[in-house]
């Protein structure tokens, strides 16, 4: 009767068991024209954030940028499904600019 209402309590209070993880492990990339797309969601109490990362190879160089969005998800393939697409069109909006700017790491 006391596991029923310690998880009846952690579904209202957004705690997670000790078994779920903070992150989702790190990911196969995807690749995209020139780029590779980590799929990286946030976890946030029970429910997964819009998150990743976007590498390039740039004269013997991995150029990385980073991407966290408001949207929130309750299941894993909804918040992998749209990071990916997200991704997708933060690559294909910027373009070569998306790199132009030479900095080793920075957020998008």
């Amino acid at each position: 009767m006391a596991a029923f209402f310690k998880k009846l309590l952690s579904a209202f209070s957004g705690a997670s068991s000790g078994s779920e993880e903070k992150q989702a492990q790190p990911s196969e990339p995807v690749l995209h024209g020139d780029c590779r797309i980590y799929v990286e969601p946030l976890r946030e109490g029970n429910q997964l954030r819009l998150a990743g990362r976007i590498e390039k190879d740039v004269n013997g160089e991995i150029l990385t940028r980073t991407f966290i969005r408001a949207d929130l998800f309750t299941s894993k393939e909804d918040a992998q499904d749209c990071t990916l697409r997200k991704a997708k069109m933060i690559i294909d909006q910027n373009g070569p600019a998306l790199f132009a700017d030479g900095e080793k790491t920075r957020s998008t």
